[in-house]
């Protein structure tokens, strides 16, 4: 009889604890649906929400983007961000335009009205006065609608005393570190083009900064049309670091840039010196010529992807009405925002800034460092 009654409380509780963690396995059930359904929504607004660039640039950001632009015409100040920072003038300044007149050589900082030339040249803030000399003259073939550097089918012949001035005038400004910048010359031939190189051997190999080391050279080179010979030439010159403007994004290259440049051109010369040993590659992008946020982004990246080292932004501003307009100025929390997203990129470099330019000394500071720290850690022949 007990055991009757034993072997019924047995099977009744079996049949309870069954019931009861039946009922646990369908309440489970149903809570792992709901997290899985929760878990799918989340993964759902993460692909369809902003991503880390979107995430820089957006929120409060985008409503500070930039301010449009006002016409030729119209009497409005700029943003008081696009204000000089230092005036041309003083001594410095006077001391390197009277030499550059005296040895009859020419600088992008004047051709191109540079804003920032009163600041490099008159060598304020304890850094080095120093100016960019543009070599094979002041007379370019092209006909960029931002640039202000003059334009002819048929400019002055080469001047043969050219490379041993340019070198007077290193050698009197007591440099370490120089910029050499190029016009364009499609009026000669080919091979010709890499004419910058004997002025690049000359500073490069002859050139010494007495008790400071070897010269470190910058030059900012033409597409040369594309010729392998006249970038290998340059390339293998003796340079430090080889620098190529992009200017603006694909889009808007046939707009900004004469008929004869190409933005796949660009790339490719930039790749080209990459490939040939340079050091240092370098490039440079114009905000404020219309483009949006995604192409900046999208230019940057193609740089990288050519192996692009150092990048500099900049507001492009408007030399005169005759010149291709702004269509609006960049505020500095975005230049900010775009240097972080280059930064993500992996460029060792970067300078953003409204009145950033290619040759902006703060860069030429941080590349004589890094390119004297490489020297130093590289292993001895």
């Amino acid at each position: 009889m007990w055991r009757a009654v034993s072997t019924g409380l047995v099977e009744g509780a079996l049949r309870r604890s069954f019931s009861e963690i039946q009922a646990a396995c369908i309440s489970t059930s149903a809570l792992t649906s709901e997290a899985a359904a929760a878990v799918d929504g989340l993964r759902q607004k993460l692909a369809s929400g902003p991503n880390f660039d979107e995430f820089i640039m957006g929120g409060d950001l985008k409503d500070k983007y930039s301010v449009e632009a006002h016409g030729w015409k119209e009497k409005k100040r700029k943003p008081d961000w696009m204000k000089r920072k230092v005036l041309p003038g003083g001594e410095k300044y006077l001391a390197i335009k009277t030499k550059l007149r005296e040895l009859k050589l020419s600088t992008v900082c004047e051709e191109a009205k540079c804003p920032n030339i009163g600041e490099c040249w008159g060598g304020g803030d304890g850094h080095t006065a120093t100016a960019t000399i543009m070599l094979m003259g002041d007379t370019c073939t092209r006909g960029c609608r931002f640039c202000a550097v003059k334009t002819s089918r048929a400019p002055p012949p080469l001047d043969a005393d050219e490379p041993e001035n340019v070198s007077k005038a290193i050698a009197a400004w007591g440099l370490d570190y120089v910029v050499l910048t190029s016009v364009d010359r499609d009026d000669i031939s080919d091979g010709e083009q890499g004419d910058s190189s004997p002025q690049l051997d000359i500073v490069c190999d002859e050139l010494e900064c007495e008790g400071r080391g070897r010269l470190l050279v910058e030059a900012l080179v033409p597409d040369f049309s594309g010729n392998q010979e006249a970038i290998e030439l340059v390339a293998k010159s003796g340079l430090d670091v080889f620098a190529h403007n992009i200017e603006t994004v694909e889009r808007l290259t046939p707009e900004v840039r004469d008929r004869r440049a190409n933005y796949k051109q660009t790339l490719e010369v930039l790749a080209t010196a990459k490939r040939l040993g340079v050091r240092v590659t370098k490039s440079s992008i114009m905000l404020g010529c219309g483009e949006t946020q995604e192409e900046v982004i999208d230019t940057m990246k193609a740089l990288r992807a050519v192996g692009v080292d150092v990048v500099t932004l900049g507001q492009y501003m408007r030399p005169t009405k005759k010149h291709m307009a702004v269509t609006d100025f960049v505020t500095p929390e975005a230049f900010d925002a775009y240097a972080k997203i280059a930064e993500s990129l992996g460029f060792m470099y970067v300078a953003s800034g409204p009145m950033v330019r290619s040759s902006y000394r703060a860069g030429e500071l941080f590349l004589k460092n890094a390119l004297k720290n490489k020297e130093a850690q590289a292993p001895s022949a």
